[in-house]
């Protein structure tokens, strides 16, 4: 069993309802599931007109990580999302983007993860207040 702590960001659309309804398709594989306070944020790494609502999920689930990318990856092909960079490789709006921030194994010692598909923990976890705040708030230090 594994605790992944995911970021679910959206800037399009109905933003309170591509929330949820991203939390709802997450919880149906989990065996239990937490979630932050709603962040707002202006887009991080390009232009747009657009803000984000991202929120933070603890989730109980005994997918592998690279198992646990794959199911995100269906569930915001589900909700509609499509591809988040342009041609030339930058950002773009989204409506569904979910990110996996860290993982902790059983024990809550931190699981490492260097792939071609994925890092964990995630490379800007630091360097973005809209995950750090929802992080942060999972794992009860604010």
């Amino acid at each position: 069993m594994f605790r992944y702590y995911l970021n679910i960001g959206t800037n399009l659309g109905n933003k309170e309802q591509n929330i949820k309804n991203a939390i709802q398709a997450l919880s149906q594989g989990a065996e239990r599931i937490e979630v932050s306070e709603v962040v707002r944020s202006e887009p991080w790494g390009f232009e747009s007109p657009h803000t984000f609502l991202n929120v933070g999920v603890a989730l109980f689930s005994p997918m592998m990580p690279e198992q646990m990318l794959c199911h995100i990856h269906h569930i915001e092909r589900c909700l509609g999302s499509k591809a988040h960079r342009d041609a030339q490789g930058g950002y773009i709006d989204r409506l569904v983007d979910i990110d996996i921030m860290a993982i902790e194994d059983e024990q809550g010692a931190p699981v490492e993860v260097h792939s071609p598909t994925l890092t964990v923990p995630h490379p800007h976890l630091h360097d973005r207040p809209f995950f750090l705040t929802p992080f942060r708030q999972l794992k009860g230090l604010e």
